[in-house]
C-alpha cells in the first residue's frame, strides 16, 4: 500500500508515488526526484498546473516552514519542460 500526501498545489490528496517532493537546500527549491534528500519535504503533482500554483500562492514556504522568500529559479525551470495541459 502506497502512502498518501498532499499536493500543496491543489490540495488534493494522492498516492506518493504520483508526486514529486520539494525540498529547501541552501534558500533554494529543489526538486527531489527519488525523495531521498535530507530535510522537511513538501509534495506536488508535477504537472504546470499544480506547480504554478503552489510558487503563486507561496505555498512552499509554508509548507517547509521557512521563512522568507525561497529561491524558485529551479522549479522554474522544470514548469517549462511540463507541457501545459490543453482542453480540446
Amino acid at each position: 500500500m502506497d502512502t498518501v500526501r498532499t499536493c500543496v498545489g491543489c490540495r488534493a490528496r494522492a498516492p506518493r508515488s504520483s508526486m514529486l517532493r520539494v525540498v529547501a537546500v541552501d534558500g533554494a527549491l529543489v526538486a527531489d526526484e527519488k525523495a531521498v534528500l535530507p530535510g522537511r519535504g513538501a509534495w506536488v503533482h508535477d504537472t504546470h498546473t499544480c506547480l504554478t500554483a503552489a510558487l503563486r500562492r507561496r505555498a512552499f514556504g509554508r509548507a517547509l516552514r521557512v521563512p522568507g522568500s525561497l529561491e524558485t529559479a529551479g522549479l522554474d525551470a522544470r514548469i517549462t519542460q511540463i507541457p501545459t495541459q490543453r482542453k480540446g
